[in-house]
C-alpha cells in the first residue's frame, strides 16, 4: 500500500493542480522550423567560454536595454492587465550587484515586481540582443502571473496530499500526524513544480514579442539560453542554465513566435 502511494499520490497531485495553465498559446513549428530550432540549439551548445566584459561596458549595455525594452515591457504588461484595476505593471528593473552567480529573476518586494539582472550575467553577454531577450523573458513571467500561478498550485497541491494521507488513516483506523506532514509538504512540491516548463515557454513567447517590438533579434538573444553550461556553480548554488534550463523548444518556441510576428499575429490567449 505504501509503495503504491509513493506512485499514486504526485499523479493525483498533478491532476488536480493541471487547472493553472499557461494565459497565452505557446505556438508550435512544423517539422522544418524544428529541424532548424535543433541545429541552432547544438551551435549554441557548441559554444566555448566567452571574453568577459568591463563593469562599466556591462552597465551601458544594461542601461541601453533597460531604456527600449522596459516601455515596452510596460506597455504589454498594462494591454495584458487592463481589466484588472489592482494590476502594478511599473517594474523596477535594476542590475543585482549582490550575487555572484550569472543569473537574472522576477519577483515582488513589498507587493511591487522587480527584475534583477546580475553583474557576472551582463558581462558575460555577447550582445544587446542577449541581455534583451533575458529582460523581455523575466516581463514574461510577470505578464503570465507565473509566480501568483505557481503559488496558487503549491496551495492545491497540498490541501489534496494532506487530505487524501487523512482519508488514508482514517479508512486504516489510525491517525499519523507525521503522514499528514510529510504529504502536504510533498504536495506543495509537487504543486509548485507543475507547469514549470511551460511557463518557461510562455516567458520566451511574450518575451520575444517584447524584445521583437523594441528593436532587437530575439532569436540572437535567445542563444544565451542554449548555452551547455553547468545548473550550479562551484559554490553550489544555482545558475542561468539551472533556473532557466536549455532546451531545444525554447529554441522552437521563439521561431514560432518569430512567425507569428511576421504573419502579424499577436499574442493570443491560450483556450
Amino acid at each position: 500500500m505504501k509503495a503504491l502511494s509513493r506512485i499514486c499520490w504526485p499523479l493525483v497531485v498533478a491532476v488536480g493542480v493541471s487547472g493553472c495553465g499557461t494565459t497565452y498559446e505557446i505556438p508550435s513549428l512544423g517539422d522544418t522550423g524544428t529541424q532548424r530550432a535543433k541545429l541552432l540549439f547544438e551551435e549554441g551548445q557548441q559554444e566555448g567560454a566567452r571574453r568577459q566584459l568591463s563593469d562599466a561596458a556591462a552597465q551601458r549595455r544594461f542601461q541601453r536595454v533597460k531604456a527600449k525594452v522596459a516601455p515596452v515591457g510596460k506597455a504589454v504588461c498594462e494591454h495584458a492587465a487592463k481589466d484588472k484595476a489592482d494590476a502594478v505593471c511599473d517594474v523596477d528593473l535594476a542590475i543585482d550587484h549582490s550575487l555572484n552567480e550569472r543569473n537574472a529573476y522576477f519577483t515582488y518586494k513589498d507587493n511591487a515586481p522587480i527584475i534583477r539582472v546580475t553583474m557576472p550575467l551582463l558581462k558575460d553577454s555577447a550582445s544587446d540582443d542577449e541581455v534583451a531577450f533575458v529582460v523581455g523573458h523575466e516581463y514574461g513571467h510577470l505578464i503570465g502571473k507565473h509566480i501568483e500561478k505557481q503559488q496558487q498550485q503549491a496551495m492545491v497541491g497540498a490541501l489534496i496530499l494532506g487530505s487524501i494521507a487523512v482519508a488514508a488513516g482514517a479508512s486504516a483506523d489510525y491517525y499519523d500526524p507525521n503522514l499528514v506532514d510529510a504529504s502536504v509538504a510533498l504536495g506543495a512540491a509537487a504543486g509548485s513544480m507543475a507547469y514549470s516548463q511551460s511557463y518557461e515557454l510562455e516567458s520566451d513567447t511574450v518575451g520575444t514579442y517584447i524584445v521583437h517590438a523594441a528593436g532587437y533579434d530575439p532569436l540572437d538573444g535567445a542563444k544565451f539560453f542554449a548555452r551547455a553550461e553547468d545548473a550550479k556553480t562551484e559554490a553550489g548554488k544555482l545558475s542561468f542554465w539551472g533556473t532557466h534550463p536549455p532546451d531545444e523548444k525554447r529554441v522552437a518556441t521563439v521561431l514560432a513566435t518569430i512567425e507569428r510576428i511576421e504573419n502579424d499575429i499577436g499574442l493570443k490567449k491560450a483556450e
